[in-house]
C-alpha cells in the first residue's frame, strides 16, 4: 500500500488527511466480535455481513470481549465489600476511570463518572449546569433535549449558517449578546460525519465566560481528543460507538458543578450519611451525600461496562490514531469516489465549508425511500446501514430530508471489499424501478 498520512497536533484538532494512490489493499485494522458472521439473502445463499451501522452500534473489538470475560470470574460488589474479590472489582474499576482519564488526556482533578450512554451523561450535564446553554440545531436529539427540557436555565438554540465561518460567527454574536454558562456541541456530526473545530468553539465560548461540553460520541474510536489542549469543559462519550458495547459511557470534566448539584439519582452509594428526623412529615430523612463521581454513580454500578471502555481506550491506544486515521482516510475516500459515480445517490452536508469527516457518509437515492434502500441492501447483498432521521430530526429537516435518508458508516473492522460491494449494490439498486427493489 502507497500512502502518505500527517496528523496535526490535537491542539489543531487533530484533522487526519491522505493522499493515498493505491486504496486496493488496504484491510480491517483489527478484529472485531462477528466480522465472520454470515447473514441469509432472498436467493437463498448466505454471505458474510457487511457492517456500515458503527455510527449507530459498533461491534465489539475482540480485545474488549478478552477483557470483559478475563474480569467476570472475579466479579464482585464494588466499594463496600471487604472480600477479596471486592476489593479486587473495586480496584479494577476505579483504575478505569483513570484509564479514561489519559485516553482523553483529561485534568488531574477531572470527575469521571460513568453513565449508561451519551445520552445519560449529557442529562447529567443539564442536571448539573447553572444557568443558560446555547446549542446549534444541528445536534443529536441526545444534545439538544437535555437542554431544552430542564428547569435550571434556558437552552438558546442558534441555527446553523452555510458555511462552518458563519455559524462561528453566529455562536460568538449569541454568547456576546447574553450570558450563558455552557456551550454544548457536537464533535462530529452523526448524520454527513463532518468534524467540528472543538479548539475554536471552546475559545468562542470562554472569551464569554462560558464553558464547553463537547459530545464526543462519533469522534472518539476515530480521533485523539485532549482535553486539556482543545479547552474542554466537559466530554462525553458512549462505550458502544467505542467498541465496548456493554451498557456504559462517561461524562467527565471539572468537578465543582458536579458536586455543587443534587446527586443525579438518589441512593445507594451516592449517600455518605443517612439518618431520619422528625419533621412534617412521620419520617424524613437527613442525608449527607457524597462528593466526586459516586454522588452521581448511586446503586451498583455497570462495572463491566466500565472495564469494556477502559479496554478499548487501551486498544485503540495499542494501535495508534495515526494508523486509524489514515485507514478510515483512505475508505472514506473509497467510499466517497464510489457514491460521486452512482446515478440518484446525493450525500448530505451541513457546510458548504470542505471539511474534514470521520467515517460516515449520509445520502439519499433519488426514487427509492430510505427503508427501500436499507432492505435492498440487507436482503440482496448482505450490508447493513441505517436509514431513517438518526435522532436528528432537526437537521434532517434543514437539509430537505423529513422522510429521512441513508447512513453508512464504518471503522476498524471495514474493508475495500465492503466499500465496493455497497457501491456495487447502490449501483443496481440505482437501475431498479422505485418499488421494484423487492421483486
Amino acid at each position: 500500500m502507497t500512502a502518505v498520512a500527517t496528523t496535526t497536533d490535537c491542539r489543531n484538532d487533530c484533522a487526519v488527511q491522505s493522499d493515498a494512490a493505491d486504496l486496493s489493499t488496504i484491510g480491517p485494522l483489527t478484529s472485531v466480535v462477528g466480522a465472520a458472521e454470515l447473514v441469509p439473502l432472498t436467493s437463498g445463499d448466505q454471505i458474510r455481513y457487511a457492517n456500515f451501522d458503527y455510527a449507530a452500534s459498533a461491534p465489539a473489538l475482540t480485545a474488549v470481549a478478552d477483557a470483559v470475560a478475563a474480569s467476570v470470574s472475579q466479579y464482585a460488589s464494588v466499594h463496600r465489600g471487604a472480600g477479596h474479590l471486592s476489593q479486587v472489582t473495586t480496584r479494577r474499576y476505579e483504575q478505569c476511570r483513570d484509564t479514561v482519564r489519559r485516553f482523553v488526556r483529561g485534568r488531574t482533578d477531572d470527575t469521571v463518572v460513568f453513565t449508561r450512554n451519551t445520552t445519560d451523561a449529557i442529562n447529567l450535564a443539564a442536571h448539573c449546569t447553572p444557568g443558560d446553554v446555547v446549542v446549534l440545531d444541528i445536534e443529536h436529539h441526545a444534545n439538544l433535549l437535555p437542554w431544552v427540557s430542564r428547569d435550571n436555565g434556558s437552552a438558546r438554540i442558534v441555527s446553523a449558517c452555510d458555511t462552518l465561518e458563519d455559524t462561528l460567527a453566529a455562536l460568538d454574536a449569541e454568547l456576546a449578546a447574553a450570558p450563558a454558562a455552557l456551550l454544548a456541541v457536537t464533535a462530529a456530526s452523526n448524520v454527513t460525519g463532518e468534524v467540528l473545530p472543538i479548539s475554536r468553539l471552546a475559545s468562542i465560548a470562554h472569551r464569554h465566560g462560558a464553558r464547553i461540553l463537547v459530545d464526543a460520541a462519533q469522534l472518539v474510536a476515530h480521533r485523539p481528543v485532549s482535553i486539556v489542549s482543545h479547552g474542554i469543559d466537559y466530554l462525553v462519550f458512549s462505550g458502544h460507538k467505542l467498541y465496548a458495547p456493554f451498557g456504559s459511557g462517561v461524562l467527565i470534566g471539572r468537578s465543582d458543578w458536579l458536586d455543587a448539584a443534587d446527586p443525579y439519582l438518589a441512593g445507594g452509594g451516592a449517600s455518605a450519611q443517612v439518618s431520619l428526623v422528625d419533621g412534617p412529615d412521620e419520617n424524613c430523612a437527613s442525608t449527607a451525600w457524597h462528593s466526586g463521581a459516586a454522588r452521581h454513580e448511586a446503586g451498583s454500578p455497570n462495572v463491566l461496562g466500565a472495564i469494556a471502555i477502559a479496554a478499548a481506550c487501551e486498544a485503540i491506544v495499542d494501535l495508534g490514531f495515526e494508523l486509524i486515521g489514515l485507514h478510515e482516510a483512505e475508505l472514506r475516500a473509497r467510499l466517497d469516489a464510489g457514491l460521486a459515480g452512482v446515478a440518484d445517490v446525493t450525500p448530505l452536508r451541513i457546510f458548504s465549508d470542505d471539511l474534514d469527516r470521520v467515517g460516515i457518509a449520509g445520502f439519499s437515492v433519488d426514487g427509492h425511500t430510505p427503508r427501500a434502500v436499507a432492505e435492498y441492501l440487507s436482503d440482496h447483498h448482505g450490508i447493513g446501514v441505517r436509514d431513517g432521521k438518526f435522532c436528528a430530526h432537526p437537521l434532517l429537516a434543514r437539509l430537505g430530508h423529513t422522510d429521512g435518508a441513508v447512513r453508512a458508516s464504518f471503522g476498524l473492522g471495514t474493508d475495500s471489499a465492503d466499500v465496493d460491494r455497497l457501491v456495487t449494490a447502490l449501483t443496481e439498486l440505482t437501475r431498479i424501478a422505485p418499488g421494484k427493489a423487492h421483486p
